[in-house]
């Protein structure tokens, strides 16, 4: 549909709790088209509503070949070993940080028929995933970063998994 300018912090819709989406019409469809568009163009990984100025509860992540829509969604559980690991996100152009967050999560959502789902995702998938509803819920990465990573620190990450 359209490429978005993506909003950078310290953005107030950045730090607001969304509201629900009350019907699912051809405004949402466009919107999860919208963020699609943006997602790829920026290189993202995931992507939620505020992000391009939109205060409703809406994200999308890649999951490998697939995209995970998610409409409404809420956290039904976490679980598993609390891990530090490496984020990044669209609105914090070149900032990245170390982040504890659990391996497992259960979500339950909407996709853009009105379907209700659920979905459980492990590792680096349930980390994008609540990374999203963190949006969602107005809840920033940096908040819950542990520490910043310099550009030498994030090359010499990046180099021990190649």
């Amino acid at each position: 549909m359209a490429i978005k300018e993506v909003v950078k912090a310290p953005a107030q819709v950045l730090s607001q709790k969304t509201k629900e989406v009350e019907v699912i019409d051809e405004s949402i469809i466009a919107l999860l088209d919208d963020l699609y568009d943006t997602m790829v163009e920026h290189d993202g990984v995931g992507i939620a509503a505020p992000q391009i100025n939109v205060n409703l509860r809406v994200a999308i992540v890649e999951l490998g070949e697939d995209i995970l829509e998610m409409i409404n969604p809420i956290i039904i559980e976490t679980k598993g070993e609390i891990v530090e690991d490496i984020e990044g996100c669209l609105s914090f152009p070149d900032v990245f940080g170390m982040v504890e967050r659990p391996t497992y999560v259960k979500i339950e959502a909407a996709d853009r028929e009105g379907r209700i789902y659920e979905l459980e995702a492990e590792d680096f998938e349930a980390r994008a995933i609540m990374h999203e509803i963190d949006h969602l819920d107005g809840v920033l990465f940096d908040s819950k970063m542990t520490r910043r990573l310099s550009e030498e620190e994030l090359e010499a990450l990046y180099a021990e998994e190649e």
